[in-house]
């Protein structure tokens, strides 16, 4: 993970609007509160471009690894951006870098990956992704 991440690495964004409660008593945004931006870019994609039905759908994705590496200080009120690419797609697995941006800002705040296995709602067991899900991932990988 390189140590600064610009925001032309990233193909596609979303507006996070930060909440008071993220705040934490050294009055900057908690860290366990990144990992909740980072799901909400990579589910809102998963959802708005690969059609996963997070409900009823018979494939839902397990974060089965994760990192964040945090390079400058945010707080409630700050307005962010929430960047993400694939940096690796598998058949069963993707990848995802994600930077945290305040906004007007291009280098990350905080960026790290996550890696999403799919598998299928009731076994657990590993399975391909469905093809429009996976056809979504390609069109925003950097790998």
């Amino acid at each position: 993970m390189s140590e600064v991440e610009s925001d032309d690495r990233y193909r596609y964004f979303l507006p996070i609007t930060t909440r008071w409660m993220d705040n934490d008593v050294y009055g900057h945004i908690n860290n366990v509160t990144y990992y909740s931006y980072f799901d909400t870019v990579a589910n809102h994609f998963l959802i708005h471009e690969g059609g996963l039905d997070i409900h009823a759908g018979p494939v839902i994705g397990l974060v089965v690894e994760s990192k964040c590496a945090y390079r400058a200080p945010l707080a409630y009120p700050d307005r962010l951006r929430a960047g993400l690419r694939v940096d690796k797609l598998g058949n069963r697995s993707v990848t995802y870098g994600i930077g945290i941006f305040k906004e007007g800002e291009s280098q990350a705040a905080a960026h790290g990956y996550f890696v999403h296995v799919f598998v299928d709602r009731e076994t657990r067991k590993a399975v391909a992704m469905p093809e429009r899900l996976r056809d979504a991932l390609a069109r925003i990988s950097v790998g």
